[in-house]
């Protein structure tokens, strides 16, 4: 009788120790998400990432998909990225080329009410002039104020549909910073129609947006590809160029590797100057409160003490 009981005693303990491992493997962002009361939203790098976070606020659970530092082009999501998908209530993505992972993604995730946003859709692109490279169109467009603030108006509709009650909230965070993009726009424009030097040399060619609108020229060493290497042709023709054109700076960025630019620089006895295209910014940045606005204030200076 006391081997039965016994016996029984340790199945009833087993059963529930299964009940109480089976309720902690619940997806930690859907109990988030409950008691929080927060939508769950992911975008696929640091700048879709900032503009989500201006109209989401502290009324969104916000997963930027590409880690802090790395440069985002040629960047694959990892399974366990895709599963995180299938918890999620929005995904912000640019489109145009930027995330080559992003539809093969979408095909096959089983989360049908996912909301995807695809914040360039609406947005005028350039083609892109390298008939080598894989990308039809230039992706970079939020290097341009408005074109950042049709980005944020696709978002602000987005977390509207996903979460209406909190429309109004979403709204005001959009007015509030499509006027910030406004008066930045306004900051360049006043700040370039000063430029004496308007062609810029930059190490890949993610400017073409910002150059458009504000009539300045980059020639990349690269093309849109930030992680490719120039041939010695190219590279003869950037230092010609930097030559006959009297180009005093060459722009690098953070996350890419400075050797060629060095090199460039080294040979026609220019300058180094960073410039930050937004694709994604380092821990200590975003820790020290670095975002669209400061950065792309940053960068005005910067092109100013190179080209004024």
């Amino acid at each position: 009788m006391k081997k039965n009981t016994f016996k029984i005693f340790s199945l009833i303990i087993i059963a529930c120790l299964a009940l109480l491992a089976g309720c902690s493997n619940k997806p930690k962002e859907k109990q988030g998400k409950r008691d929080e009361n927060k939508i769950s939203v992911y975008t696929s790098f640091y700048a879709m990432y900032d503009l989500t976070k201006k109209i989401g606020g502290d009324k969104v659970n916000i997963t930027n998909i590409v880690p802090a530092g790395i440069e985002p082009h040629d960047w694959e999501p990892k399974p366990s990225n895709i599963a995180e998908l299938e918890e999620a209530d929005v995904i912000v993505y640019n489109g145009a080329g930027m995330e080559g992972w992003i539809d093969k993604v979408l095909k096959t995730l089983k989360n049908k009410d996912l909301i995807a946003v695809e914040t360039s859709k609406e947005i005028k692109l350039l083609d892109n002039a390298h008939g080598d490279e894989h990308l039809k169109h230039d992706p970079h467009v939020w290097l341009n104020p408005m074109n950042a603030k049709k980005q944020m108006e696709a978002i602000k509709d987005a977390l509207v549909k996903a979460d209406p009650s909190n429309k109004s909230y979403y709204e005001k965070n959009y007015e509030d910073n499509a006027r910030k993009m406004d008066q930045l726009d306004k900051k360049y424009k006043e700040a370039v129609g000063k430029f004496t030097q308007k062609n810029m040399v930059v190490s890949h060619e993610a400017f073409g947006y910002l150059c458009d609108a504000y009539g300045l020229k980059q020639v990349g060493i690269e093309g849109l590809n930030a992680e490719s290497e120039p041939s010695p042709a190219r590279m003869a023709e950037i230092v010609n160029y930097v030559k006959e054109n009297n180009v005093k700076y060459i722009f690098s960025e953070e996350l890419l590797s400075p050797k060629v630019a060095e090199a460039i620089s080294k040979e026609t006895g220019t300058k180094i100057a960073i410039l930050n295209p937004l694709e994604g910014i380092k821990d200590e940045d975003m820790n020290a409160g670095k975002e669209y606005f400061s950065i792309m204030n940053d960068n005005l200076e910067i092109l100013k003490k190179a080209l004024q």
